[in-house]
């Protein structure tokens, strides 16, 4: 009797079913999601200046990608669902495996996809207004969040290559989308050069230092997934040769996207008609085309956080069902179906993403995210080092250690700026991770009667 249909005690496996197409399109669907179309707002208005903005977000693609080709090194080594729980457990400890995978399963993954279901929501409602009451738009969208949660948890239970083909489709017609706007845009559009050599009216001499570090934080954050294909390590076909060439090409493509995107709303927008503006891209198709497209846009985006939601549910679950693998988190964690999916770890976490939504509880989520996930890639590179010096890397790419001691450095500065700009925020994520330690040793202690 076959593992992956046995009865009784025997064991399910992940099935390698991914190839180099669908890892590249789940790594371009985690990046590409609601940061790149509501944070230059907020950026240049701590920024003031459009290059300095621009700069910062071509530096935010470099960083992506000294993590991507670390992440390649690591990835191809370690070819196991997990990303940076495997890593770290593997080449550090299993208790700074287990702390990465902690906060992956608080915040790490249900929070984005609560976040996207209700960014969907409200942009789903702005382009078909009137569907519902005013006093019952706010609980229509929770509970059109809900049901798209829901909708994702039940597809991808249903087995990875059913879940993939429609992640590629959602992931292409995103690109397909982006791509229209911008060339539509930068060809019959009624922008300005001149924007490029404006400042935000009012803004004071200089930039405080701390300041940048936090605008990175939110530019990580939109950058974020450029590591995705290292979660589904356990379902690639060829992961040698696949792993590493979805994460460069994946992040390569969401760079120049970025920058594009990014010169489209300079070009179409003064700084301070673009200063604090959430939804900057609503308004850069407003001010292009000299039309209001606000009903186009909403859509626009609702399908391309269709994507993102999509992409979320495949990944996070991996994580979880790894740890549970290893004896480092609860044994139904590790439960897989009879598609071969661990169904009942994406349960739980869109249950915790539901949670979410209907409480509305991660005010101020974009730096707690970006900095509670911004701790484990940088343990996760210097363990490039570890596997260099032992020998053990399976691919030895060229650019070490210069592409790691750059992220690395880069990456802590990054933390430490954010911290002094944003101490609350980023002292709840420090208390999210310290948090995963007694709850390491509880697992530890009882293992005998609930673990493996």
């Amino acid at each position: 009797m076959s593992p992956m249909t046995g009865k009784g005690g025997e064991k399910r496996v992940l099935g390698r079913s991914l190839g180099s197409v669908s890892l590249t399109s789940i790594v371009v669907a985690n990046m590409i999601g609601a940061g790149i179309f509501t944070t230059s707002g907020l950026l240049i208005t701590q920024l003031a200046h459009p290059i300095l903005m621009l700069a910062l977000w071509m530096l935010g693609g470099i960083l992506a990608l000294f993590g991507a080709l670390s992440y390649s090194e690591l990835g191809a080594t370690f070819p196991e669902a997990g990303g940076e729980y495997t890593f770290l457990s593997r080449i550090f400890s299993p208790l700074a495996g287990f702390l990465s995978g902690w906060v992956s399963f608080i915040v790490g993954f249900s929070a984005p996809v609560a976040a996207s279901a209700l960014a969907f929501s409200e942009y789903l409602m702005r382009a078909v207004p009137g569907t519902f009451r005013v006093d019952l738009q706010g609980l229509a969208m929770k509970a059109i969040a809900v049901g798209i949660i829901l909708l994702f948890t039940l597809l991808h239970s249903l087995g990875m290559r059913s879940g993939a083909k429609v992640q590629n489709i959602l992931t292409l017609v995103k690109v397909l989308l982006i791509t229209g706007l911008l060339l539509t845009g930068f060809l019959f559009g009624a922008g300005s050069t001149e924007h490029f050599t404006m400042q935000l009216e009012g803004a004071g001499e200089g930039l405080r230092f701390q300041s940048a570090g936090w605008a990175m934080v939110l530019i990580m954050f939109s950058f974020s997934g450029w590591n995705a294909s290292t979660y589904v390590g356990s379902e690639v076909r060829s992961p040698l040769r696949n792993i590493p060439r979805s994460l460069v090409a994946g992040t390569l493509l969401v760079t120049i996207l970025y920058l594009l995107l990014n010169t489209l709303y300079i070009y179409a927008l003064r700084p301070s008609e673009m200063s604090d503006v959430i939804a900057v891209g609503g308004l850069t198709a407003n001010r292009l085309f000299n039309l209001t497209l606000d009903k186009f846009f909403s859509l626009f985006i609702a399908v391309i956080l269709l994507s993102s939601i999509s992409a979320y549910t495949i990944i996070g679950p991996r994580v979880y069902y790894a740890m549970s693998e290893s004896g480092h988190f609860f044994r139904l964690a590790r439960k897989v179906n009879r598609f071969q999916v661990p169904a009942l770890s994406i349960m739980v976490q869109s249950l915790l993403a539901i949670l979410f939504a209907v409480t509305g509880t991660f005010d101020q989520i974009l730096t707690l995210l970006g900095f509670s996930l911004g701790i484990f890639p940088i343990l996760s590179v210097m363990g490039v080092f570890r596997l260099r010096i032992r020998g053990e890397s399976a691919l030895p790419l060229k650019g070490y250690p210069y592409i790691q001691i750059v992220f690395i450095l880069l990456s802590a500065l990054i933390l430490v700026l954010t911290f002094l700009e944003r101490p609350a925020e980023s002292s709840i994520a420090l208390l999210v991770i310290a948090a995963g330690l007694p709850v390491y040793r509880l697992l530890k202690k009882f293992r005998s009667s609930c673990l493996p």
